[in-house]
């Protein structure tokens, strides 16, 4: 299995205020959704009840430390290594948050999908650094902010060496 990551950090890899997105651009959502669709997306409780419902067209995984929780459509497992193993034959996964499975899950990536938003929010969930030797910039593409987007981004693949 490819294990992946997705993420959208601020300049200060600031990813969230009160388990909310910290800004709106629509270009970042219709990546993360042509990015993850129709593979495995793995997350925590506190990112699912963020989103509210599972994510269409994909299957649905949270690790959670509450032993009993069910929710219609959605996988529930109390380890990323039980995710990990319930998705073992899949071609590809993507981790796409909190910050918690983000820390635990990144030694295993093998790429990192990431929107960099050229601001600084006042933040307080954030993505862990990572080391520029240990990754390879494979695909990067600018954009400026518009009527649409409050803010210039990049998008980018890193791939692990």
């Amino acid at each position: 299995m490819g294990l992946s990551l997705i993420v959208a950090t601020d300049s200060e890899n600031g990813i969230g205020k009160n388990n909310q997105l910290l800004w709106h651009l629509p270009n970042d959502l219709k990546f993360f959704k042509k990015t993850t669709s129709g593979h495995t997306v793995i997350m925590g409780r506190k990112t699912y009840d963020s989103i509210g419902k599972p994510l269409p067209n994909r299957r649905n995984i949270i690790i959670t430390r509450k032993k009993d929780l069910k929710i219609e459509g959605v996988e529930v497992f109390n380890s990323l290594e039980k995710a990990l193993n319930a998705c073992a034959n899949e071609e590809q996964a993507f981790v796409i948050g909190g910050g918690e499975i983000y820390r635990e899950a990144l030694p295993l990536i093998h790429q990192i999908y990431l929107t960099k938003v050229h601001h600084q929010f006042n933040a307080d969930t954030f993505f862990p650094s990572i080391d520029a030797l240990d990754w390879e910039v494979i695909f990067k593409e600018d954009h400026q902010k518009d009527e649409k987007h409050a803010f210039d981004y990049s998008f980018l693949i890193l791939k692990r060496h």
